[in-house]
């Protein structure tokens, strides 16, 4: 009896399959997320490239008061760029994911504490930061840079320290037109502190600029070349945050929103318009070469010089839109530290050892420092498409919903003690 009930029992059913990535994409899905995309971008891209544009215009008058006050302003940028708006820019970076899942997850509570604490830490970081912008000219003498470019390199991080809190100000005073102020009104310290150091070197030194010093054969002019060149570079970088920016904002709403299939596509999507995008800002810097240089010197070997430049950077433009938007990706998933592996393997323990061999063992100066950068872009890249490849994104799901709803249940506790605090009970 016992064997005829187990011999008549249907069959236990199949486990299901895990789920498969990728899904298949269909044109409304591919069309709706490319509507959304574009409305995010188009502004974002507005805003960068006005940004990016005035640091342009500024070096276009900086190369008509010659080699030196172009190249020390632009060392003095970089200098400011590395050592406070990327320090800035990375702990925005981290607000990012939160903010951004929060927001996925209607967690408008979460989303507010994290920009107010956020801020906060911007503005107690920025104090150290201005006075290491004021050491400059000491910071960069020491480590064997030539002292006029040193003293030039000061002047601008100086007017840029200045921006800081002149931006602060005339925000809170007069909004918008404030900040447009604050704009323009650093640009003018810069010229007027470029133009006072003009005018006094010439008169100590009759009219004669220091030619030795630096690392590179002929400083001067190697700086001002690759200012030249960065400053097409900042152009196409504003499109290349934009779409950055972009990724990051719709793989952290959809993975707050418990969507994973959704912020599959819109990574993946987002990835193949950076590569297309990348080939165009490759090809219109290329196309551009001959026209650039003049744009900001008269200078013959300056010209030649960002000539060929650019056309190094045109290459390496077309790997750095999706390097770029790989970075947005793994900020999205709350998971930046995959992209702090990355740029350490490969800019600081492959771009900078090739670079340095390249430039002064091999003796192929600038053109070996962009070569060695390239060799860590390519590494770079590919690390982070491995691990983009290896994200489960239902798990990244889960992830956003434990670090937005436990939040929120918190927050929604701590209301309801405030609201109905707890009766207290005294003993005669």
């Amino acid at each position: 009896m016992e064997q005829t009930t187990l011999e008549s029992s249907p069959p236990p059913a199949p486990l299901a399959p895990p789920p498969r990535w990728p899904p298949s994409f269909n044109h409304t899905a591919l069309y709706s997320e490319l509507k959304t995309q574009w409305r995010i971008t188009v502004p974002l891209v507005a805003m960068n490239l006005t940004w990016f544009a005035k640091i342009a215009i500024t070096t276009a008058f900086l190369g008509r008061l010659g080699e030196l006050p172009l190249a020390g302003a632009t060392l003095g940028f970089t200098f400011a760029n590395v050592t406070g708006f990327s320090v800035l820019n990375g702990l925005c970076g981290a607000m990012e994911p939160i903010c951004g899942q929060a927001f996925g997850a209607k967690n408008f509570r979460l989303l507010h504490k994290t920009l107010v604490m956020a801020t906060s830490l911007l503005l107690a970081v920025s104090v150290p930061v201005a006075f290491l912008w004021l050491n400059v000219d000491k910071i960069l003498i020491h480590f064997g840079q030539q002292r006029d470019i040193a003293v030039v390199a000061k002047n601008s991080a100086l007017a840029v320290a200045l921006h800081v809190p002149v931006n602060v100000f005339l925000s809170r005073v007069k909004g918008l037109e404030g900040i447009s102020m604050a704009v323009w009104i650093s640009d003018f310290v810069v010229m007027a502190l470029l133009g006072s150091y003009v005018l006094v070197a010439e008169r100590r030194k009759g009219g004669k600029w220091k030619e030795e010093g630096g690392r590179l054969p002929n400083a001067t002019q190697s700086v001002g070349v690759i200012a030249i060149v960065l400053n097409f570079d900042y152009l196409l970088f504003s499109v290349m945050l934009s779409l950055a920016t972009c990724a990051s904002v719709r793989v952290s709403n959809e993975l707050g929103a418990n969507r994973p299939k959704i912020a599959y596509q819109s990574a993946y999507i987002s990835l193949v318009i950076s590569i297309l995008s990348g080939f165009a800002g490759g090809s219109t810097m290329a196309a551009a070469r001959g026209i650039w240089g003049p744009l900001y010197s008269h200078d013959r070997g300056i010209i030649r010089g960002v000539k060929r430049t650019m056309l190094l950077m045109a290459i390496i433009e077309v790997v750095n839109f999706p390097l770029a938007v790989c970075g947005g990706i793994v900020r999205g998933t709350a998971r930046p530290w995959l992209g702090m592996y990355a740029n350490i393997f490969g800019f600081y323990l492959l771009a900078l050892p090739l670079g340095v061999v390249l430039a002064f063992k091999v003796g192929l100066g600038l053109g070996g420092l962009l070569m060695g950068f390239m060799a860590g872009v390519v590494a770079c890249l590919v690390l982070l498409l491995v691990f983009i490849a290896r994200i489960n994104w239902d798990n990244e799901s889960d992830k956003a919903q434990m670090l937005t709803c436990h939040q929120q249940e918190v927050d929604y506790q701590d209301n309801e003690e405030h609201t109905n605090p707890k009766p207290i009970h005294t003993i005669a």
